[in-house]
Formats: structure tokens, sequence, C-alpha cells
């Protein structure tokens, strides 16, 4: 059984930083492509990042260049961390789970992911 759990949310100033993480446990999950995503209120579910199994990374437009996402097997967490964050990036933030081995455009489509956290709310004010 996957489990994911976020963590790393909260109030931040426009400019400022913050990283998420996201606890992940299950077997083979180190093969797994992980991707954030995030809903804003009133609005639908959207991509922020994604990597695979082989390391390859795909981003949101409007967030290139300012948000990293990064992958620790050994530690079994997936990290975004955000920085000169704006009023728009103001959402609750998912990690997800793929368990398919796919290409890593495929990644930007919330309907190939198995596994879904909680979220974790990030808002930025300015």
């Amino acid at each position: 059984q996957v489990q994911l759990v976020e963590s790393g949310g909260g109030v931040a100033q426009t400019g400022a930083s913050l990283r998420l993480s996201c606890a992940r446990s299950g077997s083979r999950i180190a093969t797994y492509a992980m991707g954030w995503f995030r809903q804003a209120p009133g609005k639908e579910r959207e991509f922020v990042a994604a990597v695979n199994w082989l390391g390859e990374t795909t981003y949101k437009d409007s967030v290139k260049g300012r948000f990293t996402i990064s992958s620790d097997n050994a530690e079994n967490t997936v990290a975004l961390q955000m920085n000169s964050l704006k009023v728009e990036d103001t959402a609750v933030y998912y990690c997800a789970a793929d368990r398919r081995q796919r290409l890593i455009d495929s990644s930007r489509y919330a309907i190939n992911y198995d596994y879904w956290g909680r979220g974790t709310q990030v808002t930025v004010s300015s």
C-alpha cells in the first residue's frame, strides 16, 4: 500500500521561499513517477511539476525557473522547492505517485496518477 504525506506548507510573503516535502512509503515506490499538483479555491486541480524514475523533470510554464522538484530515494521523499513565490501560487498542494513508467510529458496529467496525498496549504500574501 502506497502512502503519501505532504508537509512544509504555510504562509509566505511575495518573493519568499517555501519547501514542500512528500514522504512516501510502499514497495517499489522508488520506480514511480512523482508529481506535484495544486488546487486554488474555485479552480480545477492543475499540474505543477513531476519527476520520473529516470530523474527527468517537467514543470508548468508559470513555475519554470522558480520551482524545483527533486527526489531522494534514500530518504523516500520528494521535495518541491518554491522560490520567488507569487500570490497566484496560493493553493493546496498535492503529492501524487504514478506506478507506471511513462514518458515524462505524460506525468503532466492527473489522470495518470494512482496515489494521492491529502495536500498541504500554501498561502502567499502581498
